[in-house]
Formats: C-alpha cells, structure tokens, sequence
C-alpha cells in the first residue's frame, strides 16, 4: 500500500513538471519565438508615425527659385481607435466644422469587413478626416488633441510658386489614386505625386524617401516618450527629395507668355549648342498658383478643365500640324544629300507648279527661283514640289516606294514622326506618310499604284505629315548645328545636401542627321534672306542676323495658322526657336515678328526703344477665335 502511495505521488509530481515545462515553452513563444505576438503586444503601446520627407524644389537656369515647399497640416484618423464617449461638440467646435460634417468625413462607405466598398479606406488604418488645417486651427487643436482618442495630426509638404508663369512645364501634384497605391508599395493613402509637367517626369527625384518615428502612446492617446530612446528612429529618418535645377530661363518664359496673351498656340526656344530648353509655352496658359493645394483648388481645376480654348492641354509636345513651308528647308537638304538636286538649279514657277499645262498647286509671285536659297527665301512652291518629285522618283517613275523610303529614314533622323526623347511626359512623336500608307490608301480607292505627283504637296509641308512645335523648334535646332542636335531637355542638374548630379548621360549625344555640312550653307543663306527681303521681313533686326522661315498652314474651319522658327545669330546661333500661333493668318504676318521679339530679348535682355510700337502690336493683338 504504502508502495502504491509512493508510485503515485511520483507521478502526480511528473505531472505538475511537464505542466510547467509546458507553460514555460508556451511562454517562450510567446515572449521569444512568435514575432507576431510580440508585434501585436507591441502595437497597443506603440505607434508608427511616418515622417513625410520635404520635397525636392524647383529652380531655373539661373538658380532663381521656381517651385517651393509649403508645411500644411492634415488631420488624420484611425476608425477603430476613435472613444465613443468623446466630445464631438467641442471637437467640430475647435475644426469650425459642423456635427453633420464630422459624420459625413467619417463615413466612407463601411463594408462588413471593415473596408469601404471602393477598398480604398480601411478601419483599422489611418485615412485624412481633414485636409489642409490652417496654422490658427492647428493650434487650438493641439492644446485639446489628447481628448480626442484616434485623431492625430501629420505635417505634410504642398507646393508653392514664385512666379506665375511655365504652369505646363512644371506641372502639378495630385494625391495618389487607389490603383497607384495598389501599383507601389512606395505609396499610401494621402500621399502626393506628381501629375503633370516636371513633376512628373523627375518625380522619384524630387519626392525623397518617407522615414518613421515610434512613439509610445499612453491609454488616451498621449505621446509619453521615444519606444527604445529614439534607436529606431534613427535607421528610419526622412530624408528630403533632391533640387532640380533646369534648362528655364523664367525671364524668357514670362516674356513669351506676355506676347501670347489672348492667343491660341505654342513657343519653344532651345539653346543649339547643348539642347537644353530655355523656354516652352502652350497657350493660353494659366497661373501654377491656382492649383495649390488649398480649399479652392477644386473649383479651380474644374474650371480649367471644362474651359473650351484648352487651358490644359499642352500644344507645344501633344499638338500635331502640318509645318507648313519650313518642312522645305528639309526637301531641300535631303535632295542635295541625294544628289537629285544641286545647290545652284534653276527651276521656273508659273504662279504655280504645272503638270501637262496645268497648275496644280499655286505659287505667289516672285522672281524666277536659279537657286535653294533664292526658292527659300520666296518660298517657292513650284520649286520643291518638282525637287520634291525628284527625290520620290529617284528609283525610277515606276517605283516611288523606294524613292520615298530613302526620304523617310532622313525625316527619323531630324526627329519627324518619332519621339525625341524629351524628359516631359506625353510627348506626340507627330507623323510622315510612308509607302506602306500610300499602298494601303490608293488600293483602297481601287488604283494599283501611286505615283509622285499623287503626293507633292508633302513637299511644301502639307498632306499627311504632322509635326508639334517642339520638333519644329528642334528643326531649327538641326539648321543652326549644320547637320546635328542634342535631345532637347528641362533638367540641367540635381542637388542634394550639397552634391551636385548633373544631367543624364543621354542629353550629351550628339544625334546625326547625315546630311554634309555644305548643303546646309545654302539653306542658311536662303533663311537669312526670308527675314531681310522675303516673307519673313517683319522678323528682321539690324543688329541681329535672324535666319528664319514661315509657313502658313492651310485650316480648313477658319483662319490659317501663323508659323515662323528661326536662329540667332548667324554665326555661333545661341537661340534656336519655333513660334506657332492659331488663326494667326500668314507665317509673316504675328508669327515672325512674335519671333523676333524673343529672340531680341533674349540676347539683349530688352527691345530697342524704335522695336516698341511692333511688340506693342503683338501684345494686344487678340486671336481667340471660338473654339
């Protein structure tokens, strides 16, 4: 018996051993093993609080600063932690908002899983209650915040402006949608991106890197102090976006859209020696302030975006036309290239390119053209109609696919019908009629083949091919160089915490167009002699030897549009620019002197006192037209 008692109690001992030994392994899984648990207890004393980095600001070519940084203040909220028993009258009492708001900012929707139906807000996440709180309401706020379990405060950074000019081509902020947030583990909700212009395009740049503070946090919500002394904090800091210095010269910029008031087009002006862009203008325009983020920025943006003359539509790299007759300086230089043409040629012009006695395209009067540059300088239309023909026909009467292919390979390389590679979003890379087009088009109007003389009005810059205003400008770029361009381009370098990183790599590539140096000498000249005695008179400065051409393209809903590019000087060009106004009439007629004008204040810094009445005429000249 007393055996069994002592059996027995041994086993009750083994028992309350391995019990223990249970409880101790449970509990060092709890304390050691499972993270999870560890996180969880941890969570209920300590909050992670991202630390939003100052974005990365904006300056010109001349360091003057563009686009800075304003602190504002947005009031945050976490569903599920919010007390039920708080006061919500004194709270929408401190907001200066009413009870009915309170609920309405709360409400997203809930489904039963706590997400809102769009699954764009969660309850057991942060989400804005209220955007934007003004230093006097944060202030108040502050001094009750502890009362009010769930809410906190988080600095945010939006963007301010110096001047109110280059709107498209800084561009603007939007908050991030739920399918970006979705796309990048980078993003949360309320978090700002840029949307447009430059902000887009160097938005990882300039957008810095988000960092985190732990706090530890009492039962009302208090902060008591730094989880680990701050040790975390220290591996997670926010750290700024990087500056970025441009290619802008914002005196330029604003002088362009003061000559472009009440009127519909575009301007781009690039240095030729490094590519870089020193001014590009779509109009009408608007002030950048207008879009800050602030309590009338919806208003706002609705009202330029239901505007019928297209406030924010960017004509100078999304708008395509046909370039009208400076798309001859091109026929002209390709045909040497060939050799289908030579530099001194006589071609005769009756009022017109004739076929069989007949004319079929017109011609304006002038002298009988014996040369490229005289046929530049009057524009002749009969002139590069016939060299036109001539290149197609290279190949033979019988096969103008080859002759036209030959051409097309030239028009890539001078940047026609293909992007450029511009670091600005949505650029149009334009167009060029290609063989397979003209099979495809003439087979299904029931003719087995086309010929040249089906096509010649491609010659003089009309038909199928389109260019925007930033290959023009670069066109004029080509010209300038005699045969060579760098990518045009808005970023000159970065900055950040005194480093300097300059441009890409990319923009330093001297682009080809394989066109010999000599033909361009000719065509120069002939440019030279558009602004002295030809269509282009109204552009001519005596102090400054501006090359230039116009052209006029053909619009069939009203009046024609007015376009002129140029460089200056002659000699070591420093300004390479296109100017393309809507409704503008003949290229003559707004667009060279609008030229002229920018390009003497360019290289001046002012327009001579005798020039006043001329920039006094373009200023005030209306041509908004009826969409």
């Amino acid at each position: 018996m007393a055996q069994d008692l002592k059996s027995r109690s041994i086993y009750i001992q083994v028992f309350f051993i391995l019990m223990l030994l249970v409880l101790i392994g449970k509990a060092a899984q709890l304390q050691i093993i499972d993270q999870s648990s560890k996180d969880a207890a941890q969570s209920t004393t300590v909050s992670k609080v991202p630390i939003y980095p100052a974005r990365g600001t904006i300056y010109d070519r001349d360091s003057n600063l563009l686009v800075y940084n304003i602190p504002i203040y947005n009031l945050m909220v976490n569903y599920n932690l919010i007390d039920p028993d708080m006061d919500i009258e004194k709270f929408c009492s401190i907001l200066g908002i009413t009870e009915e708001q309170y609920y309405k900012n709360l409400d997203k929707n809930w489904g039963s899983n706590g997400l809102s139906k769009d699954q764009q807000y969660s309850k057991s996440k942060p989400f804005p209650f209220l955007s934007r709180l003004s230093e006097e309401t944060y202030a108040r706020l502050q001094e009750s915040l502890y009362e009010f379990q769930g809410f906190f405060v988080e600095l945010r950074y939006v963007r301010g402006y110096n001047y109110p000019n280059a709107a498209h081509v800084l561009g603007y902020l939007n908050e991030v949608s739920p399918a970006q947030i979705k796309a990048s583990e980078e993003y949360a909700m309320g978090d700002y991106i840029g949307a447009t212009g430059l902000e887009a395009v160097y938005d990882k740049e300039l957008r810095g890197q988000k960092g985190y503070r732990y706090v530890l946090k009492d039962n009302m919500n208090r902060e008591v102090g730094s989880f680990q002394e701050g040790a975390l904090d220290s591996l997670n800091r926010a750290k700024s976006g990087k500056d970025v210095y441009t290619t802008v010269d914002i005196d330029l910029q604003a002088y362009c859209e003061l000559l472009m008031a009440n009127k519909r087009g575009a301007i781009v002006a690039i240095e030729p020696q490094t590519g870089e862009i020193l001014s590009m203008l779509s109009a009408p325009t608007f002030d950048p302030n207008l879009l800050v983020f602030n309590r009338e920025r919806g208003k706002a943006y609705n009202g330029l975006s239901t505007d019928p003359t297209l406030p924010l539509y960017n004509r100078a790299v999304f708008s395509m036309q046909p370039p009208g007759s400076i798309f001859k300086t091109v026929v002209g230089l390709v045909a040497m290239q060939e050799g289908v043409t030579t530099i001194n040629r006589t071609i005769p012009c009756y009022s017109g390119y004739a076929i069989n006695g007949k004319v079929q395209m017109g011609c304006h009067n002038h002298p009988t053209c014996t040369s490229v540059s005289q046929a530049i300088q009057h524009s002749c239309n009969a002139y590069f109609a016939h060299v036109f023909r001539n290149i197609v026909d290279m190949k033979g009467y019988t096969n103008p696919t080859a002759g036209l292919d030959i051409f097309n390979s030239y028009l890539e390389r001078f940047g026609i019908g293909k992007e450029l590679g511009i670091d600005f979003p949505r650029e149009n890379k334009g167009n060029f009629p290609t063989s397979n087009y003209y099979n495809e088009s003439y087979r299904k109007r029931g003719e087995d083949r086309w010929y040249s003389s089906y096509i010649m009005s491609v010659g003089i810059g009309q038909g199928e091919v389109q260019m925007t205003p930033l290959q023009i400008a670069n066109l004029a770029t080509i010209i300038a160089n005699k045969g060579y361009y760098y990518t045009p381009h808005f970023c000159k370098q970065f900055a950040q915490d005194g480093a300097v990183e300059l441009k890409y790599d990319k923009f330093r590539v001297q682009n080809s167009v394989y066109v010999e140096r000599k033909y361009f000498d000719p065509i120069i000249d002939g440019m030279e002699d558009v602004v002295r005695a030809g269509t282009g008179y109204r552009a001519y400065i005596p102090s400054i030897p501006i090359c230039g051409k116009t052209g006029t393209v053909q619009n069939p809903h009203g009046e024609d549009h007015s376009v002129f590019f140029a460089f200056a000087p002659k000699e070591n060009p420093k300004i390479a620019l296109a100017v393309y106004v809507e409704h503008g009439s003949a290229g003559g007629f707004i667009a060279a002197p609008m030229a002229s004008l920018i390009i003497e204040k360019y290289l001046h810094g002012k327009i001579a006192p005798a020039r006043k009445n001329r920039e006094q005429f373009v200023k005030t000249l209306d041509l908004m037209v009826s969409p």
